[in-house]
């Protein structure tokens, strides 16, 4: 399988022409979408051929196409880590946007923003046909087109996928959490089997009774997994130049993976089976992010106080939100859903207001001369 993929890796190497510029990965990518644009015809053409297709629902092209989708995203995704791999790895090269020489994902990390992939395409494109479905209510698919559709959704798919790959950067992968828990909540609650769930709390989704339970607490760990990745990339760089400054970048790592673990227990431990250990780690999960968000100052006083004041600004709006929850004004989901709305935007925004702290500036001041923070 290995020797498969090298060979491959050097077909499309010879394809895209001189490795002058960045420019070639965007001829891979594109050689790359062609390819599954051929292999989504050929691959349909027969399977579809004689039969009188519907846009969404059982054995539709929307169902093929995302099952396909999925497929395409995740082979699409190991040929852009394989076309990045170094042809002699360097232990002290940087990589993936990483600040630390020698620092990189690890495969538990790959595998994880991989699924990502698939799942943002299988439920987009199932997204896509039921709304085309609405669109067309009852007109059918013939053979043909029906292949050229899956054609152009596996094209795609593996061109957005490859090009996501090779340019893995803190942004790309901030933007792809972002998609994958928006998209697969919504799929959750799509496929809630209790429509009244909102009733309950956000975890009714996840429920061992639910027949959205397998989506809504994957999507969970899988996320947890990538913002434990996040965690790294967002502190790589941070000015460490004396110890308090390392001690506080340790803090402010060690909170944001503490709550991707906590995230991905939210997800393994289901509320109706595990109610204590569900209800423990999903507080811890906001405990944990008031404390990064409230001494942010302190652990990084580099960080601009627009931010902290906008990271303090999120904290007060949870406070008030769970204040409305005490008294009975709003129910215990709508809480849950703004809270989450409110972390995983910060993480978002935290990740990009990191990564424009560079290490330049914080060197030019000497450790004597740093100042309290705002109050």
């Amino acid at each position: 399988m290995r020797a498969l993929a090298d060979r491959v890796l050097q077909i499309l190497r010879q394809l895209r022409g001189p490795a002058t510029s960045d420019a070639v990965f965007e001829a891979t990518a594109l050689i790359v979408g062609g390819a599954f644009l051929v292999l989504g015809f050929v691959v349909a053409l027969p399977v579809f051929w004689g039969r009188e297709l519907s846009i969404s629902g059982a054995g539709s092209i929307g169902v093929f196409a995302s099952f396909g989708g999925a497929v395409v995203a995740a082979a699409a995704f190991a040929l852009g880590r394989l076309a990045t791999r170094p042809e002699e790895p360097d232990p002290d090269g940087v990589r993936d946007g990483f600040s630390v020489p020698g620092d990189r994902l690890r495969w538990y990390d790959l595998i994880a923003i991989a699924f990502a992939h698939a799942a943002i395409a299988a439920l987009g494109w199932l997204g896509v046909a039921q709304l085309l479905e609405r669109s067309f209510t009852d007109a059918p698919v013939f053979a043909f087109p029906g292949a050229v559709l899956v054609a152009v959704a596996f094209a795609l798919t593996g061109y957005v996928c490859f090009l996501s790959a090779v340019a893995l950067t803190p942004m790309v992968l901030s933007l792809v959490l972002a998609v994958f828990l928006v998209v697969g909540a919504f799929a959750s609650m799509l496929a809630s089997s209790d429509v009244h769930w909102w009733r309950d709390n956000l975890s009714a989704l996840g429920m061992s009774t639910n027949s959205a339970s397998i989506a809504f607490n994957v999507t969970l760990v899988i996320a947890g997994v990538m913002i434990t990745t996040i965690a790294r990339y967002a502190t790589a760089g941070l000015p460490a130049i004396d110890p308090l400054d390392r001690r506080g970048r340790f803090i402010v790592r060690g909170g944001l993976i503490l709550m991707g673990i906590f995230l991905a227990c939210v997800g393994i431990f289901p509320v109706d089976e595990f109610f204590l250990v569900h209800n423990t780690v999903a507080t811890g999960m906001t405990v944990v992010f008031a404390v990064v968000v409230v001494g942010l100052p302190w652990f990084l006083p580099s960080i601009p106080r627009v931010f902290v004041a906008f990271g303090w600004a999120y904290v007060l709006v949870i406070v008030l939100l769970a204040a409305f929850f005490a008294v009975g004004y709003y129910n215990l989901t709508a809480v849950e859903l703004i809270a989450a709305v409110l972390i995983f935007s910060w993480i978002i925004v935290f990740l990009r207001t990191a990564g424009s702290v560079t290490r330049e500036p914080a060197a030019a001041e000497a450790p004597a001369e740093r100042m309290p923070p705002a109050r």
